[in-house]
């Protein structure tokens, strides 16, 4: 089923949403919503986001929530993202306030009554404010917050690009990864609803985002507080080093941002996400944006330049 027939949406012409795809070329206003204490991706992108002021205008940080491990449910996940969330300003020495907030504490319900929450209400008025070009809203959790603000305030697809590592790459045998299936009902909106969509899949793409223990420690330890910080939890994730590595997916979203030719694209039509976690193609469907490729190399110098140069280190 297609929650486009259900819900009055705005509607957006197939060419007014195939430029707002273009890549971004030159600065450009993000939002990020992240479920950052779930795993250590999450910090390393929001650590390359911050460490690039020129690029990204990083106007706001949301917690999404997430239940996986550390986290009892929904709203327990998402209190821990927020701390970990002020933990990375703090640590990098930047003023918190008026930058982050708190998202849902639970998971959408009801496409018609969607629940209040902070990280919301900042989005749609963000939304509404930004002048130069769209807001990007940076999905790396679940699609909670960012469904959350479309059902609040539908006037707000036209002033919006959503960039989310979400799901598999197209050809995959499942869509089945954590950020898709954490919120079934808001990932088939996102999908659905028409907004402008960069979809960085995880299986395929941002599974090539790798990088191992020698490299922590010769790149990122010992720059600054957030260095160490960073080389800790990387090191920390993992009882055995020996031969191991460890894919950064959160990391490739950013990457895109700062130089889209180093994460390649394709508009495709959008893929339904069905209750299997799988994805069903009707070429008759909207358009989005899709990754095919990540260039890790490239991503990951210009990571480590940026801290060694905010370090004040050689990199």
């Amino acid at each position: 089923m297609e929650f486009t027939c259900l819900i009055n949406l705005p509607e957006i012409s197939e060419s007014e949403r195939l430029a707002r795809l273009e890549p971004p070329d030159g600065p450009v206003s993000i939002v990020i919503d992240t479920d950052a204490s779930n795993e250590i991706d999450d910090q390393f992108a929001l650590v390359h986001a911050l460490l690039s002021p020129e690029q990204l205008d990083v106007q706001a940080v949301y917690a999404a929530p997430y239940i996986y491990q550390d986290s009892a449910n929904p709203g327990d996940g998402m209190e821990r993202s927020f701390a970990e969330i002020q933990k990375i300003f703090d640590l990098m020495d930047i003023p918190s306030e008026g930058r982050v907030f708190r998202g849902a504490t639970d998971y959408v319900a009801d496409y018609f009554e969607p629940p209040e929450h902070a990280a919301a209400r900042d989005l749609i008025q963000r939304a509404k404010e930004v002048k130069n070009g769209p807001l990007y809203v940076v999905g790396i959790a679940a699609g909670t917050n960012i469904a959350t603000a479309l059902l609040l305030e539908p006037e707000i697809m036209d002033r919006i690009v959503v960039v989310w590592l979400a799901g598999h790459a197209i050809y995959w045998n499942n869509a089945d990864d954590f950020n898709l299936k954490q919120d079934l009902m808001a990932s088939k909106f996102i999908f659905d609803c028409g907004a402008p969509l960069v979809q960085i899949p995880c299986r395929g793409v941002a599974s090539h985002m790798i990088t191992t223990l020698t490299e922590i420690d010769k790149y990122v330890a010992g720059r600054g507080p957030i260095g160490d910080y960073l080389a800790g939890i990387f090191t920390g994730y993992h009882y055995d080093h020996f031969a191991w590595s460890k894919i950064l997916w959160d990391m490739v979203p950013i990457g895109w941002l700062l130089d889209p030719f180093t994460v390649p694209t394709d508009i495709i039509h959008s893929p339904i996400v069905t209750d299997q976690l799988t994805w069903s193609i009707d070429r008759t469907r909207h358009l989005i944006r899709t990754a095919s490729f990540v260039d890790r190399d490239s991503i990951f110098r210009d990571f480590f330049e940026k801290l060694a140069a905010y370090a004040g280190s050689a990199p």
